[in-house]
């Protein structure tokens, strides 16, 4: 059965930026997989609702409130995925985002930021995570959130977009030295409708260009690939999106 490509049964996964959006979907996605699911985030009371979601899809789940800006909240994240489960197989590097700027408004500080929260976070934990899901699991995947802000030129996205796009190519070279026993793929998203976005879409000339930019959901195509260091471009869902499975 091609389903059971997808299972992950008794498999544990990190996901960060799983209190809502597209880190809250994939955290429940995994569980009704057969995952147990680590859900980090910054605001305690999202990840204990999305613990309790995947409890009641009958798997285990565990909330560990982080920074992932802060290394020793990752270092941290990681110990407590091993001591509540005892093994890593799986991590997704969702966490991040950075607000629309123009670039001569972006401050040195708001672009370091942006990369920190988008690109260095990621590796950060990466780093971390490899060698005990190779001491524990003997391999694993890691799926890096990226975003087509990273190959596609728009206004006001100079800082988030950089750090993207810095995110794709880390992917590709981590997959290259990490391969074979940990995959390391990433999927670079487009307009989701989410909470997240609220704060983007209040310019009238962005959410215009978005919604321009987002295709038909009839008229979207997926390609099936199997490999590392692979960057799925995926088009946007300004309309008929899933809330709970977005960000």
């Amino acid at each position: 059965m091609i389903l059971d490509k997808f299972k992950l049964t008794d498999q544990v996964a990190i996901v960060t930026g799983a209190g809502k959006g597209i880190g809250r979907g994939i955290a429940l996605a995994f569980a009704e997989a057969g995952a147990d699911v680590v859900c980090a985030a910054r605001t305690q009371s999202d990840i204990d609702a999305t613990v309790a979601a995947v409890s009641e899809r009958g798997r285990r789940g565990l909330a560990v409130a982080c920074d992932v800006t802060v290394r020793e909240q990752l270092e941290q994240l990681v110990a407590s995925a091993l001591d509540k489960f005892g093994r890593l197989d799986l991590l997704v590097n969702n966490a991040g985002g950075s607000p629309p700027k123009p670039a001569l408004r972006t401050s040195e500080a708001a672009f370091e930021a942006a990369l920190r929260f988008n690109l260095t976070s990621a590796f950060l934990l990466s780093k971390l995570a490899v060698p005990k899901m190779v001491e524990t699991a003997g391999g694993g995947a890691i799926v890096n959130l990226s975003s087509r802000c990273s190959d596609m030129a728009m206004p006001s996205f100079v800082a988030y977009g950089a750090a993207k796009a810095g995110l794709n190519m880390m992917t590709r070279n981590l997959a290259t030295e990490f391969a074979p026993k940990v995959r390391v793929n990433a999927i670079s998203v487009g307009s989701i409708a989410t909470d997240s976005l609220k704060v983007v879409l209040t310019d009238p000339k962005i959410g215009k260009q978005m919604v321009e930019n987002t295709p038909d959901a009839a008229h979207r195509r997926a390609r099936r690939h199997r490999g590392w260091g692979i960057v799925f471009m995926l088009p946007g869902g300004l309309v008929g999106h899933r809330q709970d499975h977005s960000d």
